[in-house]
């Protein structure tokens, strides 16, 4: 029987994250909802397991044509036996380097030199963002921001407020990750997975994550495997104590249970020696939420020790100040 719950999540992924950004998407999404039979073998899964996103990039990296419903409807039926492993041994590791743009105002401004540690890094290429070049459009400017030793290979685009530009790349000594699946940024595998998450008709974000993943693969980051509440205090542990510590993650605990997520959120409240940097949707950390004057609409939301300072674009794309 057919769960109208997976067909009202792919609906909703459709007419609100997928609209506007990937038509393919979109269609998909909106083609899924109304299939009896897609639906069915997708509510096979483990619910954290019936995404969108994770379904589509598994399809993907197995060679799914980007056309049409039907035809996407074709292959994945006569593949699902593929497919579903794939699903079952994946996770959204999105390593979108685009977001280091909207962590950078907030970054730059702290008194450094930093050691970063970054929850959910997958292949770790958000700890490279002192590696990487900027160009923030104010609307009536484009302001640049490169490294010391000139433009980088990988370049970050992002509409700004001019009040929240950030005033220089931060000096970072010491950088580490936690991740459940560390991903390698030199293994051809994880390069196409990756791959496969950017949505379809994201050209730009693939070329950038292509960039990035050189810049990592030379210089690989330590991504220390575990869950981040078990793994983090021991993480911090490990940073050079005469370095500002900033814990931060992008997109992650919108994925990890809610009594795990408070339990996170809890040990940052207990550490005055870190800076807590988060970047999730609106729903996601409660204490950041109640603090909030408007929704976000769409935006994630950028706060530093649960204090809301900017709605962001959720691939870096935007940064709007909300501190007053």
């Amino acid at each position: 029987m057919t769960d109208h719950r997976v067909a009202d999540h792919y609906r909703r992924f459709a007419e609100r994250e997928a609209r506007g950004v990937s038509a393919m998407y979109e269609r998909w999404a909106l083609g899924v909802a109304d299939d009896p039979a897609v639906l069915d073998r997708i509510g096979t899964l483990p619910g954290i397991k019936q995404q969108p996103n994770l379904v589509f990039a598994a399809a993907r990296f197995l060679g799914a044509a980007e056309g049409s419903y039907d035809e996407f409807r074709t292959w994945l039926l006569e593949h699902w036996g593929s497919v579903a492993p794939v699903v079952l041994a994946r996770s959204t590791q999105t390593n979108e380097a685009g977001r280091c743009a909207v962590l950078l105002p907030v970054l730059s401004r702290i008194e450094g030199p930093l050691a970063l540690i970054e929850v959910g890094a997958s292949a770790g290429l958000c700890l490279f963002l002192d590696r990487y070049s900027y160009r923030y459009d104010t609307g009536a400017d484009v302001i640049p921001i490169d490294p010391a030793d000139g433009p980088s290979t990988v370049t970050i685009q992002c509409r700004i407020d001019a009040g929240s530009v950030p005033v220089q790349l931060p000096d970072v000594r010491w950088r580490a990750g936690i991740d459940l699946t560390p991903l390698a940024p030199g293994d051809h595998a994880t390069r196409e997975w990756l791959r496969a998450l950017v949505w379809p008709e994201h050209d730009e974000r693939r070329r950038r994550l292509d960039a990035a993943l050189d810049v990592a693969a030379a210089d690989p980051p330590t991504v220390l495997r575990g869950d981040l509440v078990e793994s983090i205090d021991r993480l911090i542990a490990q940073a050079p104590a005469d370095l500002s510590l900033v814990v931060f993650h992008s997109s992650v605990l919108v994925y990890v249970a809610e009594p795990r997520r408070e339990e996170f959120a809890r040990r940052m409240r207990c550490r005055p020696d870190v800076t807590w940097v988060s970047n999730e949707g609106e729903p996601v950390l409660p204490r950041v939420t109640q603090r909030l004057e408007r929704p976000s609409r769409g935006r994630t939301v950028l706060a530093v020790d649960e204090r809301p300072v900017a709605f962001v674009g959720p691939h870096g794309q935007s940064y709007e100040s909300i501190e007053p």
